[in-house]
Formats: structure tokens, C-alpha cells, sequence
């Protein structure tokens, strides 16, 4: 027995005064169910590591905890935590991600499913590209139209039904009903896909979890291996399991001496699977189960606590649990509402308010902006980039250097100057089997016969000899573009520059993208941004001038992670994260909650958002309101957001600002 060791670093530990109240409650719980709801800057990778540490103190061996977590990093970092306290060797543990535990149990009894003991696992890139050829294979002409999905698209919807255990029929339904035309098609696809890898040997990463769900559904005696094996499970984040890695969880501990240990009010990750009803459900999964709460929080000033419990307040019994974050630190200012003109002056706000922070010494690095959505932070990018001040974005690249905004410019600036062949290039190296050395080629051929038939490059690219040229893939997208340059150049001197960018969006572009991504939505509300953008010129070369230098500006400028720069991120990648001061933008109806989630009645988890983004903050929490927006073709008024005007006014003080000089 480890604890027998009267030298081990375990002996030594005093859980009662390395852990507070509700801590302690919870590591030296009873073995059996338990639910431990860990509220925002609570402690809980302490608890959960401290937990570990009890288990062995009471006598368990390390192969006989099951830690599961869902990144590497965490599971390295909580490992190392778990050998500095106990002296025992990371490697002892079986811990990791749902994934990796997975292959490792497969390996060992793969083979009673149909598995050979030397199946290779093949990353996204490989899976995607297998995927396309057994399409090709059932069905040539599929791919090459430009209304059905591409691979990518087809393998992430796949995947999605997978991790939720939906069939794909309800699946295709119920998220994309504008491809019911080929639901048929798309079984088919995805019964050869299943049949393909297993004749391969191959397993993609959802493999790993189904096969895994299979062996122990399938096979009583290996489940009850593991089941006796695994003395107690832990789960840490539990609140972001799928309904796959909860019957997972659920079939290895089904002993019930499980812990699961997360938040449901910080659950914001069901777009891509994680499902809110694992953790509201775990007591009637798992009878008997005893809840634990761990309120006290030692990230927040009171202030900010108080405003974040008044979030609380406005979810129903059936959306969450009962939580009252408790503070441990002193007294600071409230939290600011300010209700400001529109994203330009949100962003000369902001800027004025950094400057007097980093006067008052508080480090760049210690400032963050959060938002619902990327093109939300279009004007604060603009004006940071002309201010030269460093900041960085942990949500994906700068707004202007992101592909589909580049993609877009690049076609106006090839409106504006036909020869400009680096930007014809890069859009429509877009297509199938469309390289640069190709587009090359294929322009070049286009401006010839336009100088023989004395009329545009633009009309020249649906010549007929240019058609022969084009990939057979890319042909049907080829003639779209051709024509929607046709039409944008026609009109270039008669309309302005917004809606030249309109054609664009809403021709052949704009149809690509949905069958390219599945967050099509989202990028499309980046291009309406750059829509709105563009109304604030009359001229396209005064445009393009801005948009260029703009990226130059951003692009030309890496920022060491060790700069001290400002953080811009979406709230979605903020999760986990603190910081001093924190800016919420964009707090209006329409914006935060985002319009798609009004429509569809899906506010509980933006509700969710808004929790996670408030209790990011330390000491200073600014939540903004524009009440006018450029987002589209023309000003829109704007409603505060029902997140804020729901909260008691006492929980916050209104900051007005001055008008704008402009």
C-alpha cells in the first residue's frame, strides 16, 4: 500500500489546511456518485488534484484512478501537480484525454470488435482526404457541384452526429435542412466511409471514443475489467462531456464511484457537441449521488461576484443549479455600464480607459476585450492598429488578415486594377484543382483574348478557349465568378463601393462558403461587417487603400507572447482564463445574445456566455452597449442587452460618455 510508506510526500500532506471548507468536503468524500459544481475561480484543479492525492492516502494504487480530462495540456498539468504533491510518477496514472485513454484500451482488446492489434489512428487531413475519395468513388459528379457540401463540411457533420449519438437523418434535419436534397446520398457516403476504414485498419479520432463505447457495450467481461480496474473515475470539466463520453463515463463507472467535477453555468460549448443534460441529469444517472458546491472564489473583487450571482438569478430551475459565488477578496469599484454611440466610439472609449489603466500601472497583458462574435471587434482592431498599441488575439487571427476577408478584398482589388494578378491568384486558387500556376496561366490566356477581341478580362474569362483550360472540377464555380466579376466591373463606376461588395457577398462567394465550413454563419456575419465597413466610403480606391493598409499595419507587426499587449479574444476561448480588467463589447439584443439565438429561442447558453465572460475579471469589469451598428448595408438601432437590463441596477453603475468629436 502507497500509504504504508512512512517517507512518501503523502503522508505528509494536511488536507485540512490545504483545502477550505467545501474543498476538503468534496476530496474526502465518501466513494460513490458524487457531482462536484465548481463555480468560476473556485479552485477546482486544486480539488481535483488534492482529490487524487486522498484516494492514494486511503490506500488505492495509481492505475487504479481513472483521470479523464479533455485537452493533453490539462491532463499534463494536472498529472504534474499530482507528482509534486505525491511524489508518485505521472506515467503511473492512467490519465489523460477521452481520446487517448481510448486507443491505449484498444490496443489491448481492440481485436474482440473486429480490430487488429496494429490499426494505425489517421489525423483530420487524412480523414478528410479518405473520406473524399470513397465519395468520388460512389459518386464522381458529387464533388464537382457547387451546390453540395464539400469533404470537409461532410466529415465535420459526420463527426458532430457521432459525438452526439444522433442518427444522421435527424441530424441533417434538424441543422441542415438545405441539404435534404442529398440526405440520401450522404448515408451512403457515410456507410462506405465506416465500411472503408474497417477494411483499412484505419481509425479517425471519433473512432476512438465509438469503438471504445462499442467494446464496452458489446463485451461484459472486458467492461467489467476496466469497471473493477478503475476504483473510482474522475472527470474534470464534466459540464462539456458529449453524450458519447458520458455513456463512456458512465459504462466504466458504473459502480457509481464517480466524480464528476465541472459547471453548468459555464457549459458553452453545445454548438460543437458538449451537451448541458450530462450534468443536470448526473444525480438521476447515478442515484445516490451527493452534490457538492464550491462557491468560494478567490479570482473576483466582491463587486464583480455580485453581479455575476445577479447573472444567476435569471436561469430557471430546469437550466442550472443553485450557485452563490463568495468572495474572499476585499471591496473594489463597481462594474461600468456604458452605453456608447456605436463600435467607433466603443473602441475610442476603450483606448482613453487603457491609457489612464496603464498609467495607473496596470500591464497590458493584464487587459482583456471579450466578444460575442469576431467581427465585433472590426472598429477596436482598427483603431488599435493606428494607435500602434500591441495586443493580440487568442481567438484566431486579426479580423483583416482572416482568409475569407482577404478572399473577398482580393476580388476587389482585382475590380479595381485588372492587373493585379497576385489578388486574381488568391481567389481563385479557391477552386478545384485551381493552383496559383494555373490561375496564372488561365488569366493570362484571358487577357489575351481580350486584347484580340479588344473587350474586358473580365468578359474574357468565360471564353470558351479559357473554359477548356479550367480543371473539370472548377468549371461550374469557374463560369459563377466569371459572371459575378462580370456584373461587379459593369457597375464599378455606378454604384458605390457597398455595393460592389453586396455583389460580391451575395454571389458566387457567399454560396461557397456554405458549403466550405460550418461555421459559414459566422464568417458570413464578418463579411456583412466588412459590408457595413465599406458604406463609409465613396470611392474604391479610397476603400482598398484603407483595407490594405490595414492589414499591412496588423501583419507586418508579430507580437512575442512575452509582449506586454493587450488580449482580444472571444469569450468562447476566454473560458479558463483571468485578468485584471476585463471589456464585454458589443452588450446589445442582436449582438450578445447574437441574433441566430434569439430567432431559434436558444438563449440559455448565451445566458451561459455572459456568465463565463464576467467572471473573467479580477478587479475591473467595463460591459459596453453600442446603440447603432454599421453591421450590413445600413445603420441599424440597437437595443440594449436583456443580459444587462435584466440585472438589478444596484449590481453596476452607468458610465456616460461624452459625444463623440467626429
Amino acid at each position: 500500500m502507497i500509504a504504508a510508506d512512512p517517507h512518501s510526500p503523502l503522508m505528509s500532506i494536511n488536507f485540512r489546511e490545504a483545502l477550505n471548507e467545501e474543498q476538503y468536503a468534496a476530496v474526502t468524500a465518501e466513494p460513490g456518485p458524487a457531482l462536484v459544481l465548481a463555480g468560476a475561480g473556485s479552485g477546482k484543479t486544486r480539488t481535483l488534484t488534492y482529490r487524487v492525492a486522498y484516494l492514494l492516502s486511503q490506500g488505492l494504487n495509481p492505475w487504479e484512478i481513472l483521470l479523464l480530462t479533455f485537452t493533453n495540456k490539462a491532463a499534463k498539468e494536472m498529472l504534474a501537480r499530482v507528482e509534486n504533491l505525491t511524489g508518485i510518477p505521472a506515467y503511473k496514472f492512467w490519465g489523460g484525454t477521452f481520446h487517448h485513454i481510448g486507443q491505449k484500451i484498444l490496443r489491448q482488446h481492440g481485436e474482440a470488435i473486429g480490430l487488429s492489434k496494429a490499426f494505425t489512428i489517421i489525423d483530420q487531413s487524412d480523414a478528410e482526404n479518405l473520406l473524399s475519395d470513397v465519395i468520388r468513388n460512389h459518386n464522381p459528379g458529387f464533388l464537382k457541384n457547387k451546390d453540395n457540401p464539400k469533404a470537409k463540411l461532410i466529415a465535420n457533420i459526420f463527426s458532430y452526429a457521432r459525438n452526439t449519438l444522433t442518427p444522421l437523418s435527424e441530424l441533417l434535419d434538424e441543422r441542415y435542412p438545405y441539404f435534404d436534397f442529398i440526405s440520401d446520398e450522404l448515408e451512403i457516403f457515410f456507410k462506405k466511409y465506416q465500411e472503408r476504414k474497417a477494411k483499412e485498419q484505419v481509425l479517425d479520432y471519433d473512432d476512438l471514443l465509438e469503438k471504445l463505447l462499442k467494446l464496452l457495450q458489446q463485451e461484459p467481461a472486458i467492461a467489467a475489467l476496466y469497471q473493477e480496474r478503475f476504483k473510482h473515475v474522475l472527470v474534470d470539466e464534466y459540464q462539456d462531456t458529449n453524450r458519447l463520453q458520458a455513456s463512456i463515463v458512465d459504462l466504466l463507472g458504473s459502480h457509481h464511484r464517480i466524480m464528476a467535477v465541472g459547471d453548468d453555468a459555464q457549459c458553452i460549448y453545445t454548438w460543437r457537441g458538449a451537451d448541458h443534460q450530462n450534468i443536470m441529469s448526473f444525480p438521476d444517472r447515478h442515484p445516490g449521488a451527493i452534490i457538492y458546491k464550491i462557491e468560494t472564489n478567490y479570482r473576483s473583487t466582491p463587486n464583480i461576484l455580485a453581479l455575476a450571482n445577479d447573472v444567476l438569478t435569471f436561469q430557471s430551475e430546469e437550466s442550472g443549479y443553485n450557485k452563490t459565488l463568495k468572495a474572499t477578496r476585499s471591496t473594489g469599484p463597481s462594474p461600468y455600464f456604458v452605453p456608447i454611440l456605436d463600435t467607433r466610439q466603443q473602441a475610442q472609449f476603450i483606448l482613453k480607459r487603457i491609457s489612464g489603466l496603464y498609467q495607473e500601472g496596470v500591464a497590458l497583458s493584464d487587459i482583456a476585450i471579450l466578444y460575442r462574435a469576431h467581427h465585433h471587434s472590426m472598429d477596436l482592431q482598427m483603431e488599435l492598429s493606428r494607435q500602434n498599441l500591441s495586443y493580440q488575439i487568442t481567438s484566431g487571427v486579426r479580423f483583416f488578415e482572416q482568409a475569407h476577408i482577404r478572399d473577398l478584398v482580393a476580388q476587389l482589388r482585382f475590380l479595381h486594377n485588372p492587373n493585379d494578378t497576385t489578388a486574381f491568384v488568391r481567389f481563385s486558387s479557391l477552386l478545384p484543382k485551381v493552383g496559383p500556376k494555373t490561375a496564372e496561366k488561365l488569366l493570362t490566356l484571358a487577357n489575351k483574348l481580350a486584347e484580340e477581341n479588344q473587350t474586358t478580362v473580365f468578359k474574357a474569362l468565360d471564353n470558351e478557349a479559357v473554359l477548356k483550360k479550367v480543371p473539370e472540377l472548377a468549371k461550374e464555380h469557374w463560369t459563377d465568378l466569371a459572371y459575378t466579376l462580370q456584373d461587379a466591373a459593369e457597375n464599378l463606376d455606378k454604384l458605390s463601393p457597398q455595393e460592389i461588395v453586396r455583389i460580391l457577398i451575395e454571389a458566387w462567394y457567399g454560396d461557397f462558403l456554405k458549403t466550405l465550413f460550418t461555421n459559414w454563419s459566422a464568417r458570413e456575419d464578418d463579411l456583412q461587417s466588412l459590408l457595413g465597413f465599406a458604406g463609409r466610403y465613396q470611392d474604391m480606391g479610397e476603400l482598398l487603400a484603407q483595407l490594405v493598409l490595414l492589414n499591412s499595419e496588423t501583419s507586418d507587426r508579430s507580437v512575442d507572447m512575452a509582449e506586454d499587449a493587450l488580449r482580444l479574444t472571444t469569450i468562447h476561448q476566454a473560458k479558463g482564463l483571468e485578468f485584471k480588467v476585463v471589456f464585454v463589447i458589443g452588450l446589445a439584443e442582436k449582438q450578445f445574445p447574437i441574433r441566430r439565438a434569439i430567432e431559434e429561442g436558444n438563449i440559455d447558453e448565451e445566458l451561459r456566455l455572459f456568465y463565463v465572460a464576467v467572471t473573467r475579471a479580477q478587479d475591473e469589469l467595463y460591459l459596453l452597449s453600442p446603440k447603432m451598428t454599421l453591421h450590413g448595408a445600413s445603420p441599424e438601432l440597437l437595443q440594449p442587452s436583456r443580459f444587462v437590463t435584466g440585472l438589478s441596477p444596484e449590481s453596476y453603475e452607468v458610465l456616460h460618455v461624452n459625444k463623440p468629436s467626429w
